[in-house]
């Protein structure tokens, strides 16, 4: 903003100039205060000062050089705002009957070269131009970013792990928007996949990348929401999917708020996004991806209390109950547990704690020790073996008949060619044999998806289990390793119930397991394969419970609902083991 000097007599002008592009230069500025310095001058006005904003767009009022004009406007320093055009001052229509409206108040008037004075019919008129300038010109911008998306290029913005790399067409022309791996920058994204699946944090991770000094993606510093950001809208590190070959544009769409002049991001409907496969960028392969939207999924923040979409501080976070009244032990101390309700509330009797230490190598122990008994096991793989033959039976079945009905169908089509050839007219045998072809495909696409069932639960899966166990607790004593053991360790646990004793005067410990957890250690299988297996053996209960009256310590349990539990108890009812 610069001040001139003026006589009392001669009208007093502010400038004001704009322009809305970086590709543009302050030279535009310097010309369109120059021809509205010589308009002035033939008018016989007097500049007093000139207000500018430089590569702001006009859309908004949210400009600090027509924020300091209106603001200036008030205390009568000038009688006339002189301009290059009335787009200048603003492109929004509500923001040009501002600017007009607020001098109008102040006894000021509004000049443009373009337009002359200022007044209610321009104000409507181009405005309105103004407005529907803005439009036409997201669409023809939306337009051609959207080209490029179907051709896989990049369609605005660069993604971490890639560069820019131009390419020449094949009429010379440089063609804009390739994108090429950039390899430093991949193994750090293939770093934190690692690292999130293992049990790390992202806060963990961004600490650790900060300290080694590892630039993120904006220059700066990394931060938790840099690595995991939004699963829903597809943002950070985590979720973006161009790192698995898929590109997606116009997930999101953003509007400004006009209260603030700031962007807001909206979530677009699934079915405006624009999708392409771009198989050469990517640089994490599916299993690595899947695992992490598993394991995402654990932490998903929809439907799910605080306490089971939170990582745990310690071993045993949020599994361990009073038996009392039902609530939470937390630690009451540095070093004990105690009944949350007991403490806070003190509507419930349990006043007992325990350390949480002792409580954590008590159930280990258990976990170890008191579960998968050998004889139990073998009559559950004994009655699984029998039902997975069942359902395999039942399986081939209906292969079998697919495949008949294939060769049927086979011969057929053969017949309706022979057909053809021989002279008989297309006409009569079309529609048999647009039919016959689409039931050949479908039963095609049948039989290449139905492969053969594999037993996933062995007789020897209890020695497995334990020889699993003892790793996962050997490895809790290493750093780099304790968050991944302590995943698998908590998998295992449906929930831990502490109770007073009989006296009163200690906590008896009742630990609950759950099977898809327990059954996922033991075969080396991942737990939602698990999961699965267990929905076949509903009648594996019934048949086992029917035959089993008591059954030793340390007994494999199924409950008969396909929410399955494993109690470390006696029979095959979920009762509890008492540690």
């Amino acid at each position: 903003m610069t001040t001139t000097e003026t006589s009392s007599t001669a009208k007093r002008v502010a400038i004001y100039a704009r322009y809305s592009s970086d590709l543009q230069t302050d030279k535009s500025i310097e010309d369109q205060i120059r021809v509205c310095q010589q308009r002035a001058e033939a008018e016989g006005w007097t500049v007093v000062e000139c207000y500018t904003d430089h590569a702001i767009s006009g859309e908004s009022l949210f400009r600090p050089g027509i924020q300091a004009l209106m603001a200036a406007a008030p205390t009568g320093h000038f009688d006339i705002v002189l301009s290059e055009a009335l787009d200048r001052v603003s492109r929004d229509l509500e923001g040009a009957a501002k600017v007009f409206k607020h001098l109008r108040f102040n006894d000021q008037q509004m000049f443009t070269l373009s337009e002359g004075f200022i007044n209610e019919l321009h104000i409507g008129f181009s405005g309105t131009m103004g407005a529907m300038f803005l439009k036409e010109l997201a669409n023809k911008t939306r337009r051609g970013l959207q080209g490029r998306a179907l051709k896989g290029k990049s369609a605005g913005g660069i993604v971490f792990g890639y560069d820019i790399s131009h390419e020449v067409g094949p009429d010379g022309m440089i063609e804009r928007g390739g994108r090429k791996i950039n390899e430093a920058q991949a193994k750090v994204v293939q770093r934190i996949f690692n690292a999130y699946v293992t049990g790390t944090s992202p806060a963990a991770l961004a600490k650790q990348l900060n300290a080694e000094k590892v630039p993120a993606p904006n220059g700066g510093t990394w931060g938790p929401s840099t690595i995991y950001g939004n699963r829903e809208r597809g943002t950070s590190i985590l979720n973006n999917e161009l790192y698995i070959g898929r590109q997606i544009w116009n997930r999101l769409r953003y509007v400004k708020n006009p209260a603030t002049g700031k962007r807001v991001s909206r979530l677009n409907p699934e079915d405006k996004w624009v999708i392409t496969d771009v198989p050469d960028l990517r640089v994490i392969d599916q299993d690595l991806w899947d695992k992490v939207k598993a394991q995402q999924g654990v932490y998903n923040k929809k439907d799910k209390p605080l306490h089971a979409r939170n990582r745990p501080t310690y071993l045993l976070s949020h599994l361990v109950k009073c038996g009392c009244c039902g609530g939470g032990f937390a630690m009451h101390n540095q070093t004990r547990l105690a009944c949350s309700t007991a403490k806070n509330k003190g509507t419930c009797n349990n006043g007992l704690s325990i350390k949480r230490e002792d409580l954590e190598q008590t159930v280990l122990n258990a976990l170890n020790k008191n579960l998968m008994d050998e004889r139990l096991v073998a009559a559950f793989c004994a009655e699984y073996t029998k039902r997975m033959n069942a359902l395999r039976s039942q399986h081939n079945a209906s292969r079998n008949d697919f495949i008949k009905e294939q060769r049927k169908l086979t011969r057929e089509k053969q017949k309706i060619v022979q057909s053809i050839c021989d002279g008989v007219p297309a006409e009569m045998i079309k529609d048999r044999a647009v039919i016959v072809n689409n039931r050949l495909n479908e039963l095609e696409q049948l039989l290449s998806t139905q492969e053969e069932e594999k037993v996933i639960f062995h007789p020897n899966m209890a020695e497995r289990y334990h020889k699993e166990v003892r790793g996962l607790m050997e490895t809790m004593n290493t750093p780099d390793t304790r968050a991944e053991a302590s995943q698998h360790l908590r998998a295992m646990i449906d929930q831990i119930v502490l109770t007073p004793n009989e006296t009163g005067e200690e906590l008896t410990v009742d630990l609950i397991g759950d099977l898809a957890g327990i059954l996922s250690v033991a075969t080396s299988s991942e737990s939602v394969r698990v999961a699965a297996e267990l929905s076949k053996l509903q009648q594996v209960h019934q048949e086992l419970s029917g035959r089993t009256t008591k059954a030793p310590e340390g007994a494999l349990s199924v409950a008969s609902t396909l929410q399955v539990e494993l109690v470390a108890g006696v029979g095959f009812e979920p009762t509890t083991f008492r540690l």
